[in-house]
C-alpha cells in the first residue's frame, strides 16, 4: 500500500492540461475561464445617476436655494443632458448620465413638485450624492477575472458587461461511470432477496454534474470476456473511465486483471487509508482510469479526495486553500490508515464552525452520508484525534 501523500502526488503528476475552446456566455456557467477578462471601458462607463429624482449645481443649494425651476428630463438611456442654468433643476431616472453642470441628485422622496418647480424638503443633503462615478468600479483594460476561475453568474455578469459573447474554457473531458457486478439491478426494477439497485453510478454522475461534466454510464456483469470486450471499447471512446467495484481481493474481482491485459499502466492499487483502501489508478497514453471501491462511502470519498484533485489539476483550476475545519468532539482510531472520517458542520452563534464525526456502520453505509457534508481527513499515526484540532475537509453538499 502506498500513502495518501504518495497517491495524492501520483494522481497530480498524471493531471494532464486539457485544450481549449470558445463557449456561447449562456453555456460557460461552472466552467473554467481561460483567458482574462478584461473591461473596454470604464465601469461605469460613465457618472451614472443611482437614483430617481433631480439634479442640481450643489452650489446653488449651498447658498440657501431651496427651489428649482425643473429645465427638461434626461432619462436612462438618453444622450447626456446639460443644465444650462445653475438657478435650475434636470429631472433624472435612475441609471441615466449625470447632465453636464450638475453635481448632485436628490431623490424624488425628499423633494415636492408642484407647477414645474422642484422644491427639497430636507437640508442634510451632499455634495455629489447618488452618483456612481465613471470608472470608479474598474478602470478600462483592468483584468476582473484571470485564467483558472469556475465561472459563476458573477464572471457570466462581467462578461456580458464588457462584450463577451463567448468564452475561451478548459475543455471538459469525455468520461464514462461503470459500474461492475451481478448482484446490482436498475434503479426500476423489483430486486430478489440476493440483489441490491445500483446507485454508486447515480452517486458518481450527480457529483459529476455538480462539477459540469456529463458522463455516460454502464453496466458490467462479473464476467471477463464481457469484461475484456467493454472496457476495450470504453478505452478507446473516452478520457476517463471511473469504475466502481471489482477491485478487492474477491473471487470476482476481475477488474485489475482485465486492466493489465488491456494495456492500462497500473500507477497504484491499495492506498493506507479507511475507506477506499483497494481504490486502483492508471493510464493509457490517452485515458485516465479511476477503479474506484464498490462499497459507496469508499467510491464516494476515493471520487471526491482523489478524482476532483486530477480533474481541477488537468482544467488548470487555480488553487485555493483547502478548507479545514476543527472537531467537535474526539474521535478514537486506532489502525495506522489515514481516516476520513464523515462529519457534520456545525455553526456556532460567533460565528466559528467545527466538523462533527458522524461515524456510520462502515464503508457500505451510505444512507450515513445523508447526514453528514463531508469527510475530514485525520492523518495516519494517530489513535486520538481531540476536539479543536483541525484538519483538510472535502465537502460534497
Amino acid at each position: 500500500m502506498i500513502t495518501v501523500e504518495e497517491a495524492t502526488q501520483i494522481i497530480l503528476s498524471n493531471a494532464k492540461p486539457l485544450t481549449i475552446e470558445s463557449i456561447p456566455l449562456q453555456e460557460v456557467r461552472g466552467r473554467i475561464l481561460q483567458e482574462n477578462l478584461t473591461t473596454d471601458r470604464d465601469l461605469p462607463p460613465f457618472n451614472r445617476v443611482t437614483m430617481d429624482g433631480i439634479a442640481i449645481d450643489f452650489s446653488e443649494f449651498e447658498q440657501g436655494r431651496r427651489n428649482f425651476k425643473i429645465e427638461s428630463i434626461g432619462a436612462a438611456g438618453a444622450a447626456q443632458t446639460t443644465l444650462n442654468d445653475p438657478q435650475n433643476c434636470i429631472e433624472i431616472m435612475t441609471g441615466a448620465m449625470l447632465p453636464l453642470q450638475a453635481d448632485t441628485v436628490i431623490r424624488y422622496e425628499d423633494v415636492e413638485i408642484a407647477d414645474g418647480v422642484a422644491t427639497i424638503q430636507i437640508d442634510n443633503i451632499r455634495y455629489q450624492q447618488n452618483i456612481h462615478f465613471q470608472g470608479i468600479d474598474r478602470k478600462k483594460g483592468t483584468v476582473v477575472a484571470s485564467p483558472g476561475v469556475r465561472i459563476s453568474p458573477a464572471e457570466i455578469g462581467v462578461a456580458a458587461s464588457v462584450g463577451k459573447a463567448e468564452l475561451r474554457v478548459s475543455v471538459l473531458p469525455k468520461v464514462q461511470i461503470i459500474s461492475t457486478g451481478d448482484e446490482l439491478i436498475e434503479v426500476s426494477e423489483t430486486p430478489l432477496p440476493h440483489q441490491i439497485r445500483t446507485s454508486n453510478v447515480y452517486t458518481i454522475q450527480a457529483a459529476l454534474e455538480g462539477w459540469g461534466i456529463e458522463a455516460d454510464r454502464l453496466h458490467l456483469l462479473d464476467d471477463k470476456a464481457e469484461l475484456r470486450t467493454k472496457l476495450t471499447e470504453s478505452i478507446r471512446d473516452y478520457d476517463v473511465l471511473i469504475l466502481s467495484g471489482g477491485v478487492s481481493k474477491g473471487k470476482f474481482d476481475f477488474v485489475p486483471e482485465i486492466l493489465d491485459e488491456l494495456g492500462v499502466e497500473k500507477h497504484f492499487h491499495r492506498i493506507r487509508q479507511r475507506p477506499g483502501k483497494p481504490f486502483w489508478f492508471g493510464r493509457t497514453a490517452d485515458t485516465f482510469v479511476f477503479a474506484l471501491p464498490g462499497n459507496p462511502v469508499s467510491s464516494f470519498m476515493c471520487l471526491n479526495r482523489y478524482f476532483k484533485l486530477w480533474l481541477d489539476a488537468s482544467l488548470s483550476v487555480a488553487a485555493v486553500p483547502k478548507p479545514r475545519f476543527a472537531l467537535a468532539e474526539r474521535v478514537h482510531f486506532k489502525p495506522d490508515l489515514t481516516y476520513f472520517v464523515q462529519v457534520k458542520l456545525q455553526y456556532s452563534p460567533d460565528g466559528k464552525v467545527s466538523a462533527l464525526a458522524v461515524e456510520g456502520n462502515g464503508s457500505g453505509d451510505f444512507a450515513n452520508l445523508v447526514n453528514a457534508d463531508g469527510f475530514l481527513e485525520l492523518e495516519r499515526g494517530k489513535e486520538v484525534y481531540e476536539a479543536g484540532e483541525v484538519y483538510d475537509f472535502y465537502g460534497y453538499r
